[in-house]
């Protein structure tokens, strides 16, 4: 498997061609609300991603004190018609109380590059960033096994239908499965997606097939350091690192789903 981080490198540069080529011009739209210090890392490494592949952007922040829902939902429907506009991220999460769906569903889905409309033509960017990446290193996805830990709507739901429509033998794992189950899912996975937030959840004890491929989604942090859902040292063919993984395959996504919609 391709290191993720020369991977993203090649996939930016041919970005990079292609924004030059066709002359795109129109901006990324990042609206962020909630300031904290993940959340700032996060708009500050898209906005990075733009300006290597030479993407205009623009950050609008909120203010809770000045503005609601209703603002910003507004907002929105004006960036949807602004002939200047080629995509609309609203960074995660928003301000307690305010309805995600509601304010995801008021984007054009045809600016929709999270892929979280309702009617998006996009996939989602984890999703889309990590199916691109076993394509490009010829995963065999028909008859396989795959298992999906995590339903979430963002990763677990849209990777495991993705995953199904490729021919794979799909299982989704959540907080109801027995770990007797997980245990005998996992040794018979040919690619694992563990997305659950959990530090080192799959550690040692669990066993995978020796060509076992683990993207890891998770993201935490122990005694500073991130971590992932699975310790990086377990037995298997390749796992995604953390930092360093499918987080920089999430951000490339994103700017895929960007000139896809132009």
């Amino acid at each position: 498997m391709k290191i993720i981080k020369e991977y993203v490198l090649e996939q930016k540069n041919l970005i990079k061609k292609t924004v030059e080529k066709y002359h795109i011009n129109k901006k990324l739209v990042i609206i962020q609300s909630v300031s904290d210090g993940a959340t700032n890392a996060y708009v500050k490494g898209k906005c990075k991603d733009c300006d290597e592949v030479g993407i205009a952007h623009e950050v609008i922040r909120l203010d809770e004190s000045a503005h609601d829902i209703d603002y910003l939902v507004n907002l929105i429907k004006k960036l949807n018609i602004d002939e200047t506009v080629g995509g609309i991220i609203v960074q995660l999460p928003l301000f307690d109380g305010w309805d995600v769906e509601r304010v995801q569903n008021a984007i054009d889905p045809r600016l929709d590059i999270d892929g979280f409309h309702k009617l998006t033509k996009f996939l989602p960017a984890t999703p889309r960033g990590m199916i691109d990446y076993l394509k490009d290193n010829d995963f065999s996805f028909p008859g396989k096994n795959a298992v999906v830990i995590g339903r979430s709507e963002i990763v677990g739901r849209p990777m495991a239908k993705i995953l199904l429509d490729l021919n794979m033998n799909v299982t989704i794992t959540h907080s109801k499965t027995t770990n007797s189950d997980l245990r005998h899912y996992l040794e018979n996975a040919d690619l694992v997606v563990v997305a659950i937030g959990k530090a080192n959840f799959l550690d040692k004890t669990y066993k995978f097939k020796e060509n076992a491929v683990i993207l890891d989604v998770g993201i935490s942090r122990i005694d500073g350091h991130l971590v992932g859902d699975c310790e990086n040292d377990v037995q298997c063919y390749f796992k995604s690192p953390v930092p360093g993984g499918v987080g920089l395959l999430t951000r490339l996504g994103l700017l895929k789903n960007f000139i896809d919609a132009q």
